[in-house]
């Protein structure tokens, strides 16, 4: 046995105790803050929350996709559809062309509609509808009515982008609410402000905070680039209606870049 002097003090092996013992219970309450915790301990609301923007999220990108697939071969058929009609050597020959064209192609299909109403017109000659509307009036009526359904058409999918951006960061905000009320709970039943009380309600209003905006974001950029392109298709609906209009009521293009055959009456 050996005898230390008074006053000395003995050394401990403190080697296999941690330096902090808080900052392990910090580091497994900030692991609540996860992804995968969220998951695990969502209650009713935080469920529904979770799911309704997640279907939002699923419909905005597959409208995404699709509206950009179908406004790119719009725009790139267009000119061609165009050229290609001005360019036949006869109606019939151009409606042959028209009638070749795509199912969703929309330029074919408003062309394809003023040639039915002359053709329509023409039919009922002598008759009540012939007395009663003009063949411009006629086929004015049949080009609107061609233009509007195609404008519809391009729109698809553009309202619920517009619903998804302006909604979506409010659902995600109602999941940082109930977080935060879950955390005030925790607070409010423990008596204690600790890291591990508040943690996991926390992480939970933080991650639908930011589902709320990823889900939002993409929704509201697509809104606005395809409501500019669908403009600029508008306007060109718009100038081959009325050139369409002055070659089937009087029988050549008015101002037309390429010479084209009269329409056979």
């Amino acid at each position: 046995m050996f005898d230390f002097p008074k006053g000395s003090v003995m050394l401990q092996d403190t080697s296999a105790q941690p330096a902090n013992p808080g900052q392990n219970s910090n580091a497994d309450a900030l692991k609540q803050m996860g992804f995968d915790h969220l998951i695990h301990n969502f209650d009713p609301l935080g469920w529904i929350v979770f799911v309704v923007l997640v279907v939002m999220s699923v419909l905005s990108w597959y409208f995404i996709v699709a509206n950009f697939i179908r406004n790119s071969m719009v725009r790139a058929r267009a000119d061609k559809v165009i050229q290609g009609f001005w360019n036949t050597s006869s109606t019939q020959e151009a409606i042959r062309m028209l009638e070749e064209q795509p199912k969703g192609e929309p330029f074919s299909k408003i062309a394809l509609d003023a040639a039915s109403a002359v053709a329509h017109h023409q039919a009922a000659a002598g008759g009540r509808l012939a007395e009663t509307l003009s063949r411009s009036e006629f086929i004015d009526r049949a080009l609107r009515q061609a233009v509007a359904r195609e404008s519809l058409r391009l729109e698809g999918g553009l309202t619920l982008l517009a619903t998804v951006g302006s909604s979506a960061p409010f659902i995600g905000l109602l999941g940082t609410v109930w977080g935060i009320y879950h955390a005030l709970i925790g607070i409010a039943a423990s008596g204690s402000a600790s890291m591990d009380k508040v943690a996991g309600p926390v992480g939970e209003a933080l991650i639908m905070t930011a589902f709320g905006l990823f889900t939002a974001i993409p929704a509201v950029l697509a809104y606005n680039f395809f409501m500019r392109s669908n403009r600029l298709t508008y306007a060109q609906f718009d100038e081959f209606a009325h050139d369409l209009h002055d070659f089937f009521a009087t029988g050549a293009r008015v101002e037309g870049n390429a010479p084209v055959a009269p329409a056979k009456k």
